[in-house]
């Protein structure tokens, strides 16, 4: 009926799930969840909010994971029943069936084994994503925007919720800047290898001429602080500016001036927030994204004092990282990893999860 190994590809995928189970330790979550479990029914462990919500996130987390672990066995089971049976009736629509959950589960099963290589620091994060436009005027702006909406496709897609926090609308077109958080199991150690500069080329739709032109955007992944992070932030080194939330073309979209500026003097780093009505509101949003930044950086400082210790002599990878060509052909190639695709259209709707998969497996292979 097929020339396929059926047994071959079912056994290969138990034998990647037996090794998922291990690298994770099944056991340590176990014991981990029966821990916070015990936490959770503390009656009074709603007296820190804080410290709730980390308990009872957390324990959502590692239930979901061995949860969807689990399914997949079930469902790996179940596939070598259904591939035995279509098999053994001699029945093509019962094994066609088996070959689209097949397929789908390899699908899942690689998507998993991506999570087994997530296990820096931060990776198990929430992400805190930056859009900048670059050089290109008017086209970089309106990249910056394209790759905005890649990104809230890509969160859609896998059912994560993308908040924006901060938006800077351009004069003509597009965006300046935009800040967002993506709210998911390892969104951090996830959308990290997007970081670095992306390149458009395509014939512009703001020139008269139709000429083909190149422009930049940068993309910025930082994780979210939590409560263990220690960042002190002494408020003399801050200036804080307030001013009026606006939509595009500079229109107001807030009669108050409750959007929030705030800049850090020592390190000259700006963050801004204009999502909420309360300028309390904004101003905590601001300080939490700015000490995400200022965790970031540093971790960066003591991953380059262990370079230099280590002799590390490799280049960064974050710039000109990935291009996108949309005329004379079509084509998205990532630099690093050599992954490409000719679909630039389902790219840019948001099926980034290809050039992802190669990010992390190209991290893992180079970091040590």
């Amino acid at each position: 009926m097929s020339d396929r190994e059926f047994p071959v590809e079912i056994e290969q995928l138990a034998q990647s799930l037996s090794s998922i189970r291990k690298v994770l330790d099944f056991d340590a979550m176990e014991r981990e969840i029966a821990s916070l479990q015990e936490e959770a029914g503390d009656p009074n462990l709603w007296n820190d909010q804080e410290n709730a919500a980390r308990v009872t996130s957390k324990l959502a987390r590692l239930q979901n994971e061995i949860e969807r672990i689990e399914k997949l066995v079930s469902r790996v089971d179940d596939v070598r029943v259904l591939v035995e049976l279509a098999e053994g009736e001699n029945d093509a629509g019962t094994l066609e069936e088996a070959v689209t959950e097949l397929d789908l589960l390899k699908r899942a099963v690689s998507e998993l084994e991506i999570r087994t290589l997530l296990n820096g620091e931060y990776d198990s994060r929430d992400a805190l994503l930056t859009i900048r436009s670059e050089a290109g005027g008017v086209d970089a702006a309106d990249w910056a925007q394209m790759l905005l909406r890649m990104y809230t496709r890509w969160a859609e897609r896998h059912g994560h919720k993308f908040e924006i926090l901060d938006l800077s609308h351009a004069e003509e077109a597009g965006i300046k800047s935009a800040i967002a958080r993506v709210s998911a199991p390892y969104a951090y150690g996830t959308l990290s290898v997007e970081q670095g500069t992306h390149r458009l080329v395509r014939i512009s739709p703001f020139d008269s001429q139709a000429r083909r032109h190149t422009s930049f955007a940068g993309v910025e992944v930082v994780p979210v602080v939590d409560q263990s992070d220690h960042i002190e932030i002494d408020e003399k080194d801050l200036r804080i500016d307030v001013f009026r939330s606006s939509g595009p073309g500079g229109q107001g979209v807030n009669t108050t001036d409750s959007a929030v500026r705030i800049t850090h003097l020592p390190t000259n780093i700006v963050v801004s927030c204009q999502n909420e009505r309360s300028q309390i509101q904004n101003r905590a949003t601001a300080m939490a994204v700015l000490q995400s930044k200022l965790l970031d950086l540093r971790r960066v400082e003591e991953r380059a004092r262990i370079d230099a210790l280590k002799g590390d002599t490799t280049g960064s990878w974050g710039n000109q990282m990935r291009t996108y060509v949309l005329q004379p052909y079509q084509l998205v190639k990532d630099l690093r990893t050599d992954f490409e695709t000719g679909n630039t259209g389902a790219v840019l709707d948001g099926e980034i999860d290809g050039f992802i998969e190669a990010g992390v497996r190209w991290r893992r292979s180079n970091e040590g």
